[in-house]
This record gives C-alpha cells, structure tokens and sequence, in this order.
C-alpha cells in the first residue's frame, strides 16, 4: 500500500518530550480539583483530631520570670570611673545580648544539672528533659532582657522552679563574667614574661648597633654629616673656579713672554712690583733716549751710552717675567693639591653617609620593633590591673525585673485547634493530592497531552457517560422500528442533557474536517486508529471517524484489524461469526464478510471474526497483501481499529499498510511513560503519525458550543416521535422513558452528519 499511495510528508515522531519541572499553577489547581474527597477527607480528620485533643488535653500552668542581661550595677559605675581602662567601662563587655548560643549555654547539663538536683529535692518524679523541654526563653529586640517561661499541670511547682532557675540563672551570670576575668588575667600573665623578654632583647640590639656603629642617634650624625658634605662640595667647587682662572692667566702670561713684548699687559705682571720698577725704568731711559736724540745724533757717545743703560734693563725685564711664570705655575701646583685633598675629603663622606644609611635603617627597625613591644608591654600591665579590678566585684551582672507571676492556665482552644487543623488538614491533603497526582504519572489535560506528545492535536472528544457502559452505538431495525423512528431519517437531534451528545458528535466532525485539511493536495486515504494502551476510546473513534467520512459521500470501510480483542460487531450490533480472520485463513471472500451498515449507505465494516490462535500470524498472512490491495481499490476511505501499540505487533503491521497513524489517548488513564514508550516505538519502527486523539476530555468549554442552540428545535421533533411511539418521557413508565432516551441517544449518537431527507 506504501509503494501505491502518495504519501504527503509526515510528520516524524518525536524521540522524547520533556515532562517539564518546575510548579504550574494551572496543573497544581486542576490536581488539586481532581483530588478534592481526598483533600476533604483528610482536612476532616485532621480537623477532627485537633478538637479532640483540645477536649481532651489536661489543662497546664504558665508563668514567667524577666531578667535584665545584664544591667549596669553601681559597683561597675565606681570602678568605671576609678579606671577608665576596666573591662567594666567597656562598651562592648558591659552589654553583650542574648543570642542563641548564650540560650543554648543556659539548657545546657553544665547549667542545668544543679538546678534539677535541687528541684528533685521537692519533686523527685523532675528530669532534665522534663524541665528543659517545658522551658521557654524569649529575649527582648535588643537582647538586653530575657524572659523565662515554664508550664506545669501543678501550679505551685511553676512558681518554684522559676524561682530556682531564676536565682541560680543569677549565680550563673557572676560565675560566668569572673570565669572569663579569671581567663583573662592567666592570658595576661601568660604573655608577659614574652613580652618583657622581647622587649629586652630588642633593647640589646639596639644598644649593640650603637656601639658597632659609635653613633648615639643616627638622624643626628646623618644631619652632621650632610652639613659637612655640603660645606667641603662648595670648597671645591670654589676652588675649581680659581683654578680654571689661574690656568687661563698663566697661558695668557706664557703666550706674552713668548712673543717677548717689553710691554705685557698681562694682569700677573701689572701685579709685581719688581716687573713694574724694571718696566718704568725702561720707559724712562726711553723718554731719555727720545729726548737726547733731538739734540745729539744717533750714533754719538752720549746716545750711545743711553742705549746701553736699555740694553742692560731688557735682560732683567725678561728674567722678572720668567720669575712670575714659575710664580704663577707654582701656585696652580698648590691649587691642585688643595683639590685633590677635598676629593679625598669628599670620598670619605659619601663612605660614611652610605654606612649610615645602612645603620639607620637597622637602626630604625629595631627602634620601631621596641615601640610596639613596649606598647604591648603597658598594655598588657594595664590589662591585667584592669582585669584584677574587676575580678574584686561580686554584684551579679543579671538582675531580677519581675518575680514569677501567678500562674495562668494555659489549655488549647477547641476553635483554635479547629481553625488550625483545618488549615493543617487543607495543607496536608493538598500536598498528599499532589503527591498523588505527580506520583500516577498520569496525563490529565489538553496541554499536558501536548507537551507530552508533541504531535498536532487533531481532535478533542468530550467525556460522555452514556458511553462508559459500553452499549451498542447502533440498535437493530425491528427495535428502532417498534420505537417509531425511521433509521434512513435519523437527523442531528441532541439527547439527554441538551448539549452534551452535541458537542461529543460535533467533536469528530472537527477530527474528520483536522485529518482531511492536514493536506488538502493528497488526502488520506486509509488511516490506522491506534493507542498505547487498551481502554483508550480508539474503536468509538474509529466508528465515528467513520461514519463522518461516510456522511460527506466517501465510500467509507470501517475494518477491526483487534483480532485480539475486537468491539466494533458489539457498537454495530453486528455477527462476529465471520470477519477478518475468516478471510485470512482463505474461508470466505472480501464480499461474504462486507458489511454495510444501516445507519449510513456508504459505510461497510469487516468485523474482526472469530479470534484466531495467533493474530500477527494471520494479519501477516499472503492472502492479507490481496485483501489490502483489493480494499483500497474498492473503498474512497479506509479506517483501520488496531490493538493497542504497547505488547503487541499488529498495529504496527497494519500501519505500514495504510497511508498513516492516528494516535488516541484517553485523558486521566494514560500515563506519560506508557505514551513516550508507544512515541519511541513509532520512531524505531517508521510509521508516520498524523496526530493526536484526546479522548474523553473534560476541558470543552460552554462558550465553544454556544451556537448550538440552533439545534432547540430538533427537541420538538423527538418530543413528537416519542408521542407517536408511546413512550412519554415524563418518568411515569420507567422501562419505556429508559428504552425512549436509549433510542434518542441512538438517534443523535449515529446521525450527525447526515443530510435532511
């Protein structure tokens, strides 16, 4: 049939679906409408057992004792004030809330143990258990006061064991703060033979560092040191600028003599006395010179004897000359010298001050380490002087605020046990119904079908009651005949309760108009109905299917392929004596076991016959290839009512036949399990699904239908047969009001979608 058909393209079936987590509203509020005799049942009983026991219960006594934690006392004021350094001024000591660590110190064996053992003095029969478990402690906002509760069915044992507990609460509160002074005074005295130690030996690095270094205070000596370093940098940079001059006069001076001027300018000579006497008689034996040759000639003896007077004043010039040079380098020698030694000077002081610096920083740590070990030294001395104060003081720090009241009864109130239960009871049966729901693995709704499936919903069919007794869907001609209807002009009438056969024939008539527009250009023709597990609604669904398709003129086959269970001979009212199973074995032809129901002339069924030994066998046979080939010629439509898919085989091999797999599910039985297991094996074995099938939905709504009111006067049209047949339908004749609504039913349930004649 695969290879004759074309097939449109098919929609694959999914591999998993997600059962999504998380809280849905709508799927929490619709569990809990599901479960509502449960939720009722156990609020009841809750409600119930909460008002016995408040009948029932032995009334108790309740009283309480306050107590300030812990008060600023007058003696702690006074020693405050004595030394500022007591732990007893200090903020965070004098008031320290009540928390729960401090509640739990106070239930504890250590505290509570001497409590009991005096109690038990007057009332032998008391425990710790007892005593703690009807204690109750509620601390202010700020934990600065601390209430004590206990109840008691003896009203004079709650006064005394408050006041018990109350006073030893007190003794407990000075034994606790001189418990922690006592600590702390043996910390103190723990420290400070280390602390002193380390103090000591910090003083003796420091007073080695000073002898190794011959320095009293290093920022002294380094301050020294700079000033020297500053003064000796400004000597020689002196005499660096002295010195330059000295050698620039000394070139000017050298350069002077050597082109032998008599009259050097040079700023050394006009300094020598000697240079300057021999210059001046020099200028005076020329003015002479000048003078006498204007009167005598140049080579007389009288000029003659001038000129040897400065011929014997040149040499003594120059030798004067020569004398300032060596004058002059000799003390550019001694410059030098003098620049070498501050280098040197200079040298020594970068040295020092780079030990120095060493020194100071050792110096400095060690220095710093000293402060704050003699810091911590003071303060642990403080501390422990301090901390012997406060260990002198023997006020309690807790106080009494009120003495134990009177004891009141405190029994439970049945209304409020009532309210409480019922509460408690709607809590517990609400979550039990979730429980319950969640753990059914059921699907329940449209939607979770949806997100289960993943598949187009094609078809929503309302639940209707008149179906769950399994009654024929098509009575015999002689009994609709004795009725008064006429079976060929049956027209759509709805029965019972106005609506409700309406909507559930209307609803195939959507699933019929669904599969045949899934794709117009290449209609199915043949169509498998299957489900996951038995009990689905697959055969009503086939029936209807159907007889829908035959409505609109289709040559219509309606074929029970459930040669395990077959129902369809049951709906159509029809002999199983011969069907299917008879063909396969080759007994009878297609012909002999067609047959064409009366409630439509295009509609045929084969019914399933007698059930065979092994019916994947006999679906599997050779004669069942002809028996497909021959239908699909002869029929416009085929619709094939297949077993269930999970544990068995056979709709699986029908569906390979047909053009696809329509997929029921019966809402509130199939379980998401069941139908993942029936997807995964669509998915393995290849067959195309068309759809999904939700069958016996109670999620219609009214408004949907509200257009059938066009359908009111059909009512008249029964009311005036069921006059005509003699079966008023007004309760006075039982059998015939039932036989009445029976035929009614019959009626609408088989002809929706005929034609008026």
């Amino acid at each position: 049939m695969a290879s004759e058909l074309s097939l449109p393209p098919a929609s694959t079936v999914p591999q998993d679906f997600d059962q999504e987590g998380g809280i849905h509203l709508d799927r929490l509020f619709a569990a809990l409408r599901r479960h509502v005799p449960l939720i009722s049942g156990v609020t009841v009983l809750t409600a119930a057992g909460s008002v016995l026991l408040a009948i029932t219960d032995n009334p108790t006594y309740r009283s309480s004792v306050e107590l300030l934690t812990p008060p600023v006392t007058l003696e702690t004021q006074i020693i405050s004030g004595l030394n500022p350094e007591a732990l007893s001024n200090q903020p965070d000591v004098v008031s320290v809330p009540i928390d729960e660590t401090k509640l739990k110190i106070l239930t504890s064996p250590r505290v509570m143990d001497p409590i009991v053992a005096e109690l038990q003095k007057s009332y032998p029969d008391l425990t710790y258990k007892k005593v703690v478990n009807n204690l109750k402690f509620i601390p202010s906002d700020m934990g600065t006061t601390l209430t004590v509760q206990y109840q008691s069915d003896e009203p004079g044992r709650v006064t005394e064991v408050l006041e018990v507990i109350a006073a030893a609460y007190l003794r407990y509160s000075l034994e606790d703060r001189q418990n922690d002074i006592s600590r702390g005074i043996d910390f103190v005295d723990e420290q400070l033979p280390v602390v002193r130690d380390r103090v000591e030996s910090l003083e003796a690095d420091l007073e080695t560092l000073r002898q190794s270094a011959n320095l009293i205070d290093p920022l002294v000596q380094g301050e020294q040191l700079s000033e020297q370093m500053a003064k000796f940098t400004a000597q020689k940079f002196d005499l660096w600028v002295e010195m330059e001059q000295t050698r620039k006069l000394y070139q000017e001076l050298q350069r002077e003599l050597a082109e032998g001027e008599e009259l050097a300018a040079t700023s050394v000579l006009l300094e020598s006395d000697r240079y300057q006497a021999l210059l001046n008689q020099l200028l005076e034996v020329d003015s002479q010179l000048a003078s006498e040759l204007s009167l005598y000639l140049e080579n007389s003896p009288e000029i003659g004897v001038i000129q040897d007077q400065r011929a014997n004043l040149q040499p003594l010039l120059v030798k004067e000359g020569i004398r300032v040079q060596e004058q002059v380098a000799s003390y550019i020698r001694e410059l030098e010298d003098r620049d070498q030694a501050l280098s040197q000077t200079v040298e020594i002081l970068n040295q020092r001050i780079k030990r120095l610096s060493t020194v100071a920083r050792q110096y400095n740590s060690i220095q710093r380490d000293l402060e704050i070990a003699t810091t911590n030294l003071n303060q642990f001395l403080t501390k422990r002087e301090a901390l012997r104060i406060d260990a002198a003081q023997r006020q309690t720090p807790w106080e009494i605020l009120t003495q134990p009241s009177d004891p009141q009864v405190s029994s439970a109130s049945a209304k409020r046990n009532l309210v409480l239960g019922t509460v408690l009871g709607l809590l517990l049966g609400s979550g039990l119904a979730i429980l319950v729901d969640r753990m059914s693995g059921k699907i329940h709704t449209i939607t979770e079908l949806k997100e289960a499936a993943r598949l187009p919903l094609l078809g929503n069919i309302p639940y209707s009651l008149l179906l769950e007794n399994g009654q024929p869907l098509i009575l015999p001609r002689n009994q609709l005949g004795e009725m008064g209807f006429d079976p060929g002009a049956f027209e759509p009438y709805p029965s019972q309760n106005g609506q409700t056969s309406t909507r559930f024939l209307e609803a195939f008539s959507v699933l019929a108009t669904n599969i045949r527009l899934s794709n117009p250009d290449s209609p199915v023709k043949a169509l498998t109905v299957s489900s996951a597990i038995p009990d689905a609604g697959k055969s009503t669904i086939s029936f209807h299917l159907a007889h829908a398709s035959a409505a609109i003129g289709q040559r219509t086959l309606l074929v029970d392929t459930d040669l395990r269970r077959p129902s369809l001979h049951r709906f159509c009212n029809v002999s199983n004596d011969q069907g299917l199973s008879n063909y396969a074995t080759g007994e009878f032809d297609l012909d002999d076991i067609l047959v064409r129901l009366p409630i439509d002339e295009n509609l045929f069924l084969i019914p399933s016959g007698p059930v065979p030994p092994n019916p994947l066998k006999t679906l599997s046979s050779n004669r069942m290839a002809n028996f497909f080939q021959e239908i699909f010629e002869r029929f416009d439509t085929v619709i094939f009512d297949s077993p269930p898919l999970l544990g068995f085989a056979d709709a699986f091999m029908v569906a390979e036949k047909s053009q696809r797999l329509l997929l029921t599910a019966r809402l509130g039985q199939v379980k998401y399990s069941q139908l993942q297991s029936a997807l995964d094996e669509l998915y393995i074995a290849k067959i195309p699904v068309i759809g999904m099938v939700a069958n016996a939905s109670k999620q219609v709504s009214d408004e949907s239908y509200s257009y059938y009111q066009y359908y009111r006067p059909y009512h008249q049209s029964l009311e005036e047969a069921n006059e005509r047949s003699g079966h008023p339908d007004n309760g006075s004749n039982s059998n015939g009001s039932n036989a009445n609504e029976k035929a009614a039913w019959h009626k609408a349930l088989l002809n929706p979608f005929s034609k008026r004649r």
